[in-house]
């Protein structure tokens, strides 16, 4: 077993809360507007946020754009204060902040955590693939999906719902912000992770 309570916890994988605000729904069409993502770290035991990473985004050349998508997010496409990059730039950074989290956790991989993220991984995937974007520190196919862990800590699956009954606090004025709803999502994670560990009587993690 390793020394690094990280790497014992999730079986070797770094959870990463990303966030991706598109758009639209179809991840064939549609374009990443905003991505952001998350790491953790363990703090005296607890599981707690250590990065906070966000990247406006460009649309790729022939991306679909749904305006009542750009309505939701709030996403003016042609405000230049955006900063935006584009997807290969704003992929190959956050991978290489994420594989040196990996690293610096002892852990095999990263592991994508967001609210239900059938969604961003796809939205995610298809943009490497888009890409070719290398060394995709994710699982392939694996993901962590705080809807599905609300429903049973909590008894909900909507975001602003379940950071609710957790005691999170939730602004719905900054909702379908990335970095936001990322943030919610991992505070949501590690309520959860703590709340299970102090429960348990045959804590996972290695003493950190």
């Amino acid at each position: 077993m390793s020394e690094n309570p990280m790497a014992n916890r999730f079986r070797g994988f770094l959870p990463v809360a990303v966030d991706i605000e598109t758009s639209g729904f179809d991840a064939n069409r549609h374009g990443i507007l905003e991505i952001a993502a998350v790491t953790f770290e363990f703090l005296n035991a607890e599981l707690v946020i250590d990065q906070r990473l966000r990247w406006a985004v460009r649309p790729f050349a022939a991306a679909a754009i749904d305006q009542a998508s750009l309505k939701i997010t709030g996403i003016d496409l042609d405000d230049h204060d955006r900063g935006a990059i584009g997807e290969k730039n704003a992929l190959t950074e956050m991978f290489k902040v994420v594989r040196k989290a990996v690293k610096r956790h002892g852990c095999q991989r990263a592991i994508l955590l967001a609210h239900n993220a059938a969604f961003d991984a796809g939205f995610l995937r298809k943009a490497v693939e888009r890409t070719r974007v290398k060394r995709d520190p994710f699982h392939p196919f694996s993901t962590l999906d705080t809807a599905s862990i609300a429903a049973v800590a909590y008894g909900h699956t909507v975001l602003s719902e379940a950071c609710a009954r957790a005691g999170i606090p939730y602004e719905k004025d900054k909702a379908h912000s990335a970095l936001y709803d990322a943030e919610r999502c991992a505070l949501l994670f590690c309520k959860v992770v703590n709340t299970w560990d102090a429960l348990s009587p045959n804590p996972i993690r290695a003493p950190g």
